[in-house]
């Protein structure tokens, strides 16, 4: 009788062991095959599927830059390019601004080609007599060559101009 109650209690131990062992495992690992745990499921944790296919946005255009911004960018390489001092480098950007935003007003307004450049040319004009009148006679003069030379050739003449000077100073 005593190997009896033994071998009943051992298995009554057992049970209990593998019951509370089982909760532990479903607790940890989810709830069966299709848990939020497991691999590839479909249940809580993991991302619902569907059979429709995800539509691609359109990549968004970048939106084109203010006249602030424009001239903003150009201005520290055009202050080297002129060795402008802080009033000039003022007065010209102020300038620049008022007339690159007109330029941009002119292109939105599409106008045909020979208007266009009619437009271009006034405000060419009016620009000219505005620097004209804020810079020194020496600052407009490279600022006009540094519009047709452009930027890098004007910073790469400075460049070469300095080189010279170097050299002379040290012969």
């Amino acid at each position: 009788m005593k190997k009896v109650i033994k071998y009943s209690s051992l298995k009554f131990l057992v049970l209990l062991l593998v019951l509370l062992g089982s909760s532990e495992i479903y607790a940890q690992y989810g709830y069966g095959n299709n848990g939020y745990g497991s691999r590839g499921g479909y249940g809580y944790g993991s991302r619902q599927r569907s059979s429709i296919p995800d539509a691609q946005t359109p990549a968004e255009q970048p939106k084109p830059k203010t006249a602030e911004e424009l001239v903003d960018d150009e201005m520290p390489r055009i202050t080297e390019a002129l060795a402008l001092n802080d009033f000039e480098q003022a007065v010209l950007s102020s300038v620049l601004k008022k007339y690159v935003q007109e330029r941009i007003e002119a292109q939105i307004l599409k106008l045909p080609p020979e208007k266009m450049a009619e437009v271009y040319e006034n405000i060419t004009k009016r620009q000219d007599v505005e620097l004209k009148a804020g810079l020194p006679i020496e600052k407009y003069e490279a600022f006009v060559a540094l519009q047709k030379d452009g930027v890098s050739k004007t910073l790469k003449k400075n460049k070469k101009k300095k080189k010279e000077k170097r050299k002379k100073t040290k012969n």
